[in-house]
Parts: structure tokens; sequence; C-alpha cells
């Protein structure tokens, strides 16, 4: 196994993720608790010491499983990363009460790393809002060791990133983002690993992967790879992309069966960086996949000043991309909750005037439309 540095810790490269634990009969509430142990003690054995899990994950058992698997092993062999539930705003005056809780759920006294969960559009204002004295509490319970380090996650956006590392950045000690070679340049990750280096905060990864996306290439993309690396397995380009980036220090991956943990360890067993070109190619290969299915907005902002309802339609063309990509998902509609109703997708009258300026010749109406159509039926 690999071991980065970390203040004065040897963290495994590679850590579990318990937000996709095998479960029973496609139900995500009914984890399948000796399957989720096995792999546990798999990983443990092959050298992994960093768990992450969470308050919502599995309906909220994912906390109780790992609590219950992890406490078979001492302490000081593994370090356990959870979080603070802020994508559910009605939680921002339950911090002391879920954070109690949680070290119960766990099985545990102190938590090694503890997160702000979710950093985004919907709650960026809450989570900077003194009045829930969230982040005093969360510095507290660190200053005491119940919190050994302190970090965040973030779904949201480089402005929305910028606005909490601007607040709380000397506090954060750690940032888990979404980063793989697709989201490099999709999701402007690479901007995002800029800021966090500006601000001396180390990577966390979440989602190499792309939620299973980049283990199932087409044969085509396939073919690519191996023309490169013939012995070098598809998952494991994900994870060669991350071992090229300095500022990744752990990769979490949310495996779900004995077999794919064998295989991420095994991945992890040393480290193979891309060569400048074999990055050039995979990112180009990324592009290309993003082409087939996502408009091709160059945000110019023509369209802006031609809209009679003044909607920010180069934003709102790129959360109808990453939805179209995604074939739905959280995050779109995530972001969105936060905009007034009068600058959603649907309030396009479908005018046509944004069209005229458009360089890029977009059918803009006819985006606006299909997205406000997709997210009613993701409500």
């Amino acid at each position: 196994m690999i071991y980065k540095d970390f203040q004065d810790l040897k963290l495994s490269a590679l850590g579990m993720g318990a937000m996709r634990l095998p479960v029973f009969d496609g139900d995500d509430s009914r984890i399948d608790e000796a399957a989720a142990k096995e792999m546990v003690a798999y990983a443990m054995e092959q050298g992994v010491n960093y768990y992450d899990t969470a308050w919502g994950y599995h309906d909220g058992n994912s906390e109780l499983v790992m609590g219950s698997a992890l406490k078979e092993y001492p302490r000081d062999r593994f370090y356990l990363a959870t979080k603070f539930p802020g994508y559910d705003l009605s939680n921002m005056t339950k911090v002391e009460e879920i954070f109690e809780k949680q070290l119960q759920k766990c099985q545990v006294e102190y938590f090694d790393f503890y997160l702000f969960h979710n950093v985004c559009e919907m709650n960026v204002d809450a989570y900077l809002d003194e009045k829930y004295g969230i982040y005093d509490y969360l510095m507290k319970q660190r200053a005491n060791g119940r919190i050994r380090h302190l970090g965040f996650s973030a779904h949201g956006s480089y402005d929305v990133m910028e606005r909490f590392l601007e607040k709380y950045g000397k506090s954060m000690e750690f940032c888990q983002i979404q980063l793989n070679y697709l989201d490099w340049s999709f999701q402007d990750a690479k901007a995002k690993v800029e800021l966090l280096k500006k601000y001396r905060i180390p990577v966390w990864v979440m989602e190499p992967l792309r939620g299973g996306r980049l283990a199932n290439l087409t044969e085509e993309e396939e073919a690519g790879l191996k023309a490169m690396r013939p012995k070098e397995k598809i998952p494991a380009w994900a994870f060669r992309f991350l071992q090229s980036i300095p500022e990744v220090t752990v990769v979490l991956s949310g495996m779900s069966n004995m077999e794919q943990i064998k295989e991420n360890i095994q991945t992890f067993q040393e480290e193979k960086p891309l060569s400048e070109e074999e990055m050039k190619s995979l990112l180009a290969m990324a592009d290309e996949m993003v082409r087939k299915i996502v408009l091709p907005c160059t945000a110019c902002h023509y369209c802006m000043s031609h809209c009679p309802r003044g909607l920010d339609i180069p934003t709102l063309l790129a959360f109808y991309n990453e939805h179209c990509f995604t074939n739905g998902g959280f995050i779109a509609p995530m972001a969105l909750s936060s905009y007034p109703k009068d600058k959603l997708p649907s309030v396009c009258i479908g005018c046509r005037s944004c069209e005229a300026v458009c360089p890029q010749r977009i059918r803009i109406s006819e985006a606006m439309a299909d997205f406000a159509e997709k997210l009613n039926q993701t409500e």
C-alpha cells in the first residue's frame, strides 16, 4: 500500500468510502453487514487505514455499520472520518446533537477527520452564518481532541469554495472534492485544486471513477488506453491520473464488493503516474466523452444581454450539461434550489432572442424547456 504524509500521520493513499457498501435487494438502507465487515477486514489486512462515512449515507446506517466493523480493531490502527450534514438545512441548528449522536453510532470517543459536508450553492450562506454556531462548535471539539483534523467537502462551484475559504480557510486542514480525469475540465476541478493549493490545503478525492462511469468505457475508448498501457486495467487509469497530481493525498473509493476492493488495493500497491503524453491523450479522450453529450457553451455571455427574463444562461447551461451527462444526479437540483424562482430555467419564454446572438448556435430555448422538464421529473 502506498502511504502519503499528512502532518505527522501516514495515511493510506486509498481510503475506503462507505457510501456504496453492499446491500440487500438493491435497497440502499439495508446494508449487508457481514459482507461489509469482510471488506473492512480485507482492507485492514492490506494496509488501508482511512475510512470515510457520513450521517446520511445508506439512509443513516453507514455510520452504524462502520462503527461496528471498526470496533474490532485497535483504535490506533485506523483513521475514521465523518461529516456534519449541512446538505440538509434543517440540521443547521443541531450541530451538537448530531455530533454527539455520531460518536455513539460510530462507537468512538473522537473522530480523526471531520468535515463540513458538501459545501455548495444551497448551504454556503448558512454555513457562513455565525448564528448557527457550527464553525465555533467544531473548532471547540477540535481544541478538546474530539476532532483531530477539521476540513470540508465541496460539490459547489469554484466561487462557492472561494467564499467558504475566505472565511474559514485558515482553519481548514484538508478538502474533499470531486476529482477525476473527466471533471478536470468539465467541472473545472483543475481550478479548484489550484485554489486549495493557494491555501496550502491538501486534496482528498471523491468520485475518482465518476460513479463507475470511468470503469465502463466504450470499446473505442478502451482501445485507446490499451494502446498506451496494454497491461493496465481500465479503472486503474482513473487512479493513475490522480497519482499524477501532487496535491492529492487520499483517494476515496466507494467500493461495493470484494472484487472491487481487491482490484483497487492492487492498483495502489505502487505509483505509476502518467507521462506527459499519456496525460494529454487521457484528457483529450475525456473532452471527447463530454463533447458527445453536452452543449458547447463557451460562457461568452452574449445571450444574457438579450434575455428579457434576465436569466444567467451560461450557468444554467453548465448545470444542464452536468445533469445530462450524469443522466440525472443531485448536483444541478441541489445548486438550483438556492436560485430565486424567477431565475430558473422554467421561466424561459422561448423568445429565442438569446439564440440570435449565440456564436455557438445553441438552441437555448429548447435546452431550457428540456431542463425544466428533467428537473420536474427528479423532484
